[in-house]
């Protein structure tokens, strides 16, 4: 019997995977073309409302903290007077408010997104099958890095390491042989697992797949598109409205 994915999750709403993907798409484009900062920060606000809705209520609000405390700490170099700091500052500052909002919103896809799900939602799309078993690999590939690096860590803490910035420059040696080669051996090692569990499992079959969920778009998914079009439109006429 096929169960509709229609009803919330047990811990937020659920969205199609096509919806995601295109909410990501106009979320790398608008941060690209974002004219100022309180453009920014309406697209982290966004961004922060869709997570609470997915479920991932405490993370997104903790993300939301560090960008406002982020944005503070920009508000105050930028009163700075120009000069070398200022420069290398800003420069820094950029990559960091066009990177945050896509990897926000990213982290949010995955660990909100399940690999069946995905591969149907993709399948129903007709996407080229070339394009769709790298990326349902990745969905399954960097939780499990995550995992262990959490492992990791704990490992290193156990040896009186610090896994941070101050650990490294006190004791870079130990710091690179505790952490970055275990890291480096066990991403290598889950990217031949997946691949090999992904195999077995039959995702190069030809044949269309099936799945217990009904995959289709809602009205919440239309609602959440068009909300997500309207702030990238937003962003294309912003200096027009803000200074006419």
């Amino acid at each position: 019997m096929i169960r509709s994915a229609n009803t919330e999750s047990r811990h937020g709403l659920s969205f199609d995977p096509r919806t995601k993907i295109i909410l990501l798409i106009l979320c790398v484009i608008s941060a690209m073309i974002a004219p100022s900062l309180s453009y920014e920060n309406l697209l982290v606000f966004a961004i922060t409302i869709f997570g609470c809705a997915s479920g991932k209520t405490r993370e997104s609000l903790f993300r939301a903290a560090f960008y406002g405390v982020f944005y503070l700490l920009t508000t105050r170099i930028m009163s700075l007077e120009k000069g070398t700091l200022y420069t290398v500052f800003t420069s820094w500052l950029g990559l960091f408010y066009t990177v945050f909002p896509c990897a926000f919103l990213a982290n949010i896809i995955i660990s909100t997104t399940k690999v069946n799900e995905f591969l149907t939602a993709m399948n129903k799309a007709h996407i080229p099958k070339q394009l769709v078993i790298p990326l349902a690999v990745m969905l399954r590939y960097i939780p499990t890095v995550c995992e262990d690096w959490g492992y990791i860590k704990d490992a290193m803490r156990l040896r009186d390491v610090t896994p941070s910035l101050f650990g490294f420059l006190k004791n870079p040696v130990m710091t690179v042989e505790c952490l970055y080669v275990p890291l480096l051996m066990a991403a290598s090692n889950a990217a031949d697992e997946l691949s090999a569990a992904a195999v077995t499992r039959g995702i190069e079959n030809p044949t269309p797949r099936t799945c217990l969920l009904e995959i289709r778009f809602r009205g919440r998914d239309r609602i959440v598109t068009v909300l997500a079009a309207c702030i990238f439109v937003l962003g294309l006429i912003w200096e027009r409205i803000v200074s006419p």
